[in-house]
């Protein structure tokens, strides 16, 4: 019975220091990928050429209609399918405003597959971005909520 119940903890242990472990490099794979909303801000205003995605869902966008400035903004699930909508060469950033920055990090992901090194994702998003003060301007261009048609 006890050398039993010593199993089960190994086993329980083992998976709680593994689990850790993937956590703690999960973090450091995000941190080295993502921007803070400060450094976004000086890259843009230093105009070093950075490309701004917004990748937030259509009903994200019908929902709040602003963008930071520059930004283009492209659906997900088209970006998903087809990440070379962000070019390569260029130093890229993506934002959405999703919680935990859902819709951003599946985007990276896909890129970072494809093997495209130069995407980082805004952390917070959008919502962090305006907490600072930053600009935002109106989205008035035309979309579809169902961006597959």
């Amino acid at each position: 019975m006890f050398l039993t119940l010593t199993a089960v903890g190994v086993v329980v242990l083992s998976v709680l220091v593994v689990t850790r472990i993937k956590l703690k490099r999960d973090r450091q794979e995000l941190e080295l990928h993502s921007i803070s909303p400060e450094a976004l801000h000086m890259l843009l205003t230093s105009d070093q050429g950075t490309l701004l995605f917004d990748v937030r869902q259509p009903l994200d966008l019908l929902g709040h209609s602003a963008i930071i400035p520059g930004a283009k903004w492209i659906p997900p699930q088209e970006l998903l399918k087809n990440p070379s909508l962000i070019p390569q060469e260029k130093d890229s950033v993506v934002y959405c405003t999703c919680p935990g920055d859902k819709t951003s990090r599946a985007v990276l992901h896909q890129a970072q597959a494809m093997h495209f090194l130069r995407v980082k994702f805004l952390k917070g998003g959008l919502a962090a971005w305006k907490a600072k003060g930053y600009p935002v301007e109106p989205y008035n261009q035309p979309f579809h909520l169902d961006s597959a048609t």
